[in-house]
């Protein structure tokens, strides 16, 4: 079993940025995706990216203002948010697979961390 770790929400206003952790226990080569679930929506697939971290995949509704990094020696993965929206507003989760490959479903990754909430205001 792998707990993943996720930390970094908050309470911002309309265009501030926050950085999300993902903090991944022991070895490092996962593919790791970050998803978002909003009250009353489904759960919803924002960036993954790869073990080497040398490709990502973003939602269209995030793309140029979020950015996925990794640090493998720290076994962290970070989500840095830009120019946020008031849309941003969701309980984020941080996920990974074994497997390869970028996939847009959560069911495609089999650990999970606890959510963190990020609210953004207008």
């Amino acid at each position: 079993q792998v707990q993943l770790v996720a930390s970094g929400g908050g309470l911002v206003q309309a265009g501030d940025s926050l950085r999300l952790s993902c903090l991944i226990p022991g070895r490092a080569n996962y593919v790791v995706g970050w998803f978002r679930q909003a009250p009353g929506k489904e759960r919803e697939f924002v960036v993954a990216i790869s073990a080497t971290g040398g490709s990502t995949n973003y939602a269209d509704s995030v793309q140029g203002r979020f950015a996925i990094s990794k640090d493998a020696i720290k076994n962290t993965v970070y989500l840095q948010m830009n120019s946020l929206e008031p849309e941003d507003t969701a309980i984020y989760y941080c996920a990974a697979r074994g497997s390869s490959g970028l996939i847009k479903l959560a069911a495609a990754y089999p650990y999970w961390s606890q959510g963190t909430q990020v609210t953004v205001s207008s």
